[in-house]
């Protein structure tokens, strides 16, 4: 732990800002980008988690999708965490935090059979992709467009994802179920 004695920015507050947005309207944006950026990284770490454990006949192209798919979360959780801090807030962090920031929760720390994963990611998608349109019209009806625009990229990759997400979980493939005939 840090021998730093002097706090320069408590967690949970909101300090002026160089943007010219309103601090009542900061803090609720804050807040909203928190819950985002917490929400992302449950994305993120469930991911990295399924990238780590799959197996199977597909294994190359889920390997590879899991791992783009966390990379882009973790891109996008960094843009979040980066417009927080230049609304004068802090960016949610740390362990116990991002936790309690989360709508969402992941899976449990069981490994799953890759249908059931994807499963499991989609519905995770879909819930992030809910929580971040709301948070979309919030900062449009606060006036801070940036935000807007940013949290509309950041759907953009989410709904991207979880399309291709559902394209996995289609019942059409090559892969036989028996492999004896």
């Amino acid at each position: 732990m840090s021998t730093e004695k002097q706090v320069r920015h408590r967690a949970g507050t909101v300090e002026e800002n160089s943007l010219k947005i309103d601090r009542g309207k900061a803090e609720q944006i804050v807040e909203a980008l928190n819950t985002d950026l917490a929400a992302t990284y449950v994305l993120y770490h469930q991911l990295r988690k399924h990238h780590w454990n799959v197996e199977g006949a597909e294994f190359e192209q889920l390997h590879d999708w899991f791992g783009d798919a966390a990379e882009d979360a973790e891109d996008n959780a960094d843009d979040l965490a980066e417009r927080v801090q230049a609304l004068g807030g802090v960016p949610v962090s740390g362990l116990r935090s991002l936790a309690d920031h989360a709508p969402v929760e992941s899976e449990s720390d069981d490994v799953y059979d890759v249908r059931t994963s994807m499963a499991n990611d989609l519905q995770l998608y879909q819930d992030v992709i809910e929580s971040v349109r709301e948070h979309v019209a919030l900062a449009e009806d606060l006036g801070d467009y940036a935000t807007s625009e940013l949290l509309r990229d950041v759907l953009e990759d989410l709904e991207d994802d979880a399309h291709e997400a559902h394209h996995f979980l289609e019942d059409d493939t090559l892969v036989l179920e028996d492999a004896t005939h």
